[in-house]
């Protein structure tokens, strides 16, 4: 069963994208996913530095050189300046990450198109995805 909180969230989510004008639930549940992938890869990634911080190793960033790429640096944005990053920085960064690196994402965000229309809309569901925790968490996520 999935966790009340949870639920919440992503009800929140669901209709913010229906009152946004996407009413279709295929584009959205993609919409979703890639804004997902997008936080959990930074996370991620951070993760691994630190691990390999405390194991005296040296860790090469998928961010490295495209640091403004990182959820956490644009997630914090006005509406416009996020739409624009999000659309002509960050999401075609994400869609070429395939550069030989380990990682999955690259895989599933080469055909990836990016069709959210509206700042606000990416504003508020970053501001919800946010607050859902996607590393180490329950298995609903």
């Amino acid at each position: 069963m999935l966790d009340p909180e949870l639920k919440s969230k992503i009800n929140k989510l669901w209709n913010a994208f229906w009152s946004g004008g996407l009413s279709n639930p295929l584009p959205n549940i993609e919409q979703i996913s890639y804004l997902i992938f997008m936080k959990r890869l930074d996370e991620l990634d951070t993760h691994h530095k630190m691990a390999a911080q405390s194991r005296g190793q040296k860790y090469k960033s998928v961010f490295e050189g495209r640091e403004n790429c990182r959820w956490s640096e644009w997630k914090h944005m006005s509406a416009e300046p996020m739409f624009k990053h999000v659309n002509e920085i960050v999401f075609p960064f994400i869609k070429n990450l395939h550069n030989g690196s380990d990682v999955l994402y690259s895989e599933y965000m080469k055909d990836a198109t990016f069709i959210i229309p509206k700042a606000s809309l990416l504003q508020e569901a970053v501001s919800i995805i946010d607050d859902i925790k996607v590393v180490g968490e329950k298995p609903d996520i």
